[in-house]
């Protein structure tokens, strides 16, 4: 029973929940972020097609300034339903990850422009 313990991905609440009130990781990484808490929770749990339909509704009331819309729109949580229940796990993982960088892009090395949420950070 150790072992699943091992093997289990925090849920994006307890994280968000750890971070705001405590726990041993609490203030030392203000760039956590809720929605790709989310990302990652779906993407450990692929096989369970319910919390997967139910991150992907979470995500879809989050809010994606940079398209002006939601974090995962209606139409992605649908397609990526449908590539689960018909097994094509990598396409919907391959959904996911498009969308998470269309949310956070992934910073690059030698690029001199401001890092994700480094233009809100005051302290």
């Amino acid at each position: 029973m150790a072992e699943a313990d091992e093997s289990r991905v925090p849920s994006a609440a307890e994280r968000a929940f750890q971070r705001r009130f405590g726990g041993k990781d609490k203030g030392r990484n203000k760039r956590e972020d809720y929605a790709l808490d989310l990302f990652r929770e779906a993407e450990a749990y692929l096989n369970d097609l319910d919390r997967v339909n139910g991150i992907l509704r979470e995500l879809g009331k989050l809010y994606n300034p940079v398209l002006d819309g939601p974090i995962v729109d209606l139409e992605t949580r649908r397609r990526v339903m449908a590539l689960l229940r018909t097994g094509a796990r990598d396409e919907a993982h391959a959904l996911l990850d498009e969308r998470r960088r269309l949310y956070a892009p992934q910073e690059r090395e030698g690029d001199s422009r401001i890092r994700s949420q480094e233009q809100w950070d005051t302290q």
